[in-house]
């Protein structure tokens, strides 16, 4: 008898990422990351200093993602990360806004 596959159902979360985290390649590192793990979304800056990061899809992928978040790129100095669920969202593709 053959195993059952169990697919987790997609998740979304919202993150806003705070400290030095505009200018230092932060939005496209998010990218690169979402996109290494499936997920879809997208990071934007915002004028208060912080990263807003939208980001869909498998769960564990997700959790995966909101734990790099917390330290993010090599010259990144991440001091909070606030995520907060989602209602499910389509998105294509994972973009820097």
């Amino acid at each position: 008898m053959g195993k059952a596959v169990q697919t987790a159902h997609p998740v979304c979360v919202r993150c806003l990422v705070a400290g030095r985290v505009q200018g230092v390649f932060f939005r496209a590192s998010t990218r690169y990351e979402a996109q290494r793990r499936g997920i879809t979304g997208y990071a934007k800056n915002l004028h208060d200093g912080r990263v807003e990061v939208i980001a869909c899809g498998d769960p564990e992928a997700v959790n995966e993602l909101r734990d790099w978040l917390r330290q993010g790129p090599a010259n990144a100095d991440v001091s909070g990360v606030a995520c907060e669920n989602l209602h499910l969202q389509e998105y294509s593709h994972f973009s820097i806004a």
